[in-house]
């Protein structure tokens, strides 16, 4: 059992392996530090675009405007709706990964027919499956210019628009490897502080690095993918009724000295290949890791729910339960989990109780 469980954390780890990462990407990410992207403002109206702005070489521009004119012709780009899709333009790259979203500008009574006239705002670099990690991101990140596009003559465009549009590559993308970078070798304990929800707390450091912070712990949890709406709240609660201390990170120090810092094997496992991606400095790998970090959570959760129901009724399936947790590195996030969710039914909750009493023990003895 072991032996699978260790072949099953490896393949998620080891995503570079699999077949849906290009190895001529991650060849080209470990030759360069820096990837080039570009960011380009059109206006729309009715059938028209007008270019307002952009970083994209001169002779590929033209390329692009001829790529989106046809995308709006068949109707693809729909209102605060990112679209991401492969481009061909004349750049270094040539082939590219174009994230593109019309910004509807608001209706006046002066304009009441105006529906669909705005901004096309597109975001290019990396490959199109790269981009699609952060659609998040990039969505959120458009919505932040909304209120800066509400006049045609954009007056605002050198003092407030180009500079944000400029930053795109730096504030959607680049978070989590900034995180990676600052807490180096003790990244295990804010992916234990995320799966656990524990707050932390950021001393003595910009807004940006608290930001950063808040956006990787954020990135990490588990948050909204339980299959119980009320699993979060539940252990929100439990986890303040607990005498569990915050995280705290104080960064006057350099690496930052973090305090109250909890971690286990499966985090500490999981650390190295964090530090792997950033030492590379590609972020979407990273992007890539931290989704594989949650997902073999998710499913080990899944495993040890199934076998509690089953130990209710077998004591095999008990002891199974054990070797489980013993097996994963992960056991006390997953009680805790488990309790929560099953904070209404005694009969899981007694077998929850021998459980945490076995990972105790087994503490314990190798304390």
């Amino acid at each position: 059992m072991f032996t699978s469980q260790t072949s099953s954390f490896q393949d998620s780890i080891d995503v570079e392996e699999r077949d849906d990462f290009d190895s001529e990407e991650i060849t080209g990410y470990i030759q360069k530090t820096q990837l080039n992207s570009y960011y380009t403002i059109y206006l729309y109206q009715g059938t028209s675009l007008t270019l307002i702005d952009s970083s994209l070489p001169s002779e590929a521009e033209p390329e692009l405007r001829t790529y989106i004119s046809r995308r709006l012709s068949k109707g693809a780009l729909l209102g605060g709706m990112g679209n991401i899709a492969t481009v061909d333009l004349s750049i270094p790259e040539q082939a590219v990964g174009c994230y593109c979203c019309l910004v509807e500008q608001e209706r006046s009574p002066e304009q009441p027919d105006a529906d669909g006239n705005g901004y096309i705002i597109c975001f290019m670099g990396g490959s199109e499956k790269w981009l699609n990690l952060f659609r998040l991101e990039l969505d959120k990140y458009v919505q932040g210019l909304h209120s800066s596009l509400q006049t045609p003559e954009l007056l605002n465009l050198e003092s407030e628009v180009r500079p944000y549009l400029s930053r795109w590559y730096e504030e959607s993308v680049m978070h989590i490897h900034r995180v990676v970078q600052l807490v180096q070798n003790n990244i295990s304990f804010l992916l234990h502080a995320a799966l656990s929800h524990t707050l932390v707390e950021v001393n003595n450091s910009d807004e940006r690095t608290k930001t950063d912070v808040s956006r990787f712990i954020k990135a990490a949890s588990l948050q909204g993918l339980s299959q119980q709406d009320t699993t979060t709240a539940s252990l929100c609660k439990a986890i303040s009724e607990d005498t569990q201390s915050d995280l705290i990170i104080d960064c006057s120090t350099s690496p930052p000295t973090l305090s109250n810092a909890v971690s286990n094997r499966f985090c500490d496992d999981w650390s190295q290949a964090f530090l792997n991606a950033a030492e590379r400095c590609n972020p979407f790998l990273l992007r890539q890791i931290l989704e594989n970090f949650k997902l073999k959570a998710i499913q080990d959760m899944n495993s040890l729910k199934r076998l509690v129901r089953q130990a209710e009724m077998s004591h095999y399936a008990l002891f199974r339960s054990c070797r489980f947790l013993q097996g994963c590195g992960n056991g006390d996030v997953l009680l805790q989990n488990a309790r929560a969710e099953h904070s209404d039914m005694p009969e899981a909750c007694s077998i929850i109780t021998v459980l945490e009493e076995f990972l105790r023990d087994q503490s314990q003895a190798h304390a």
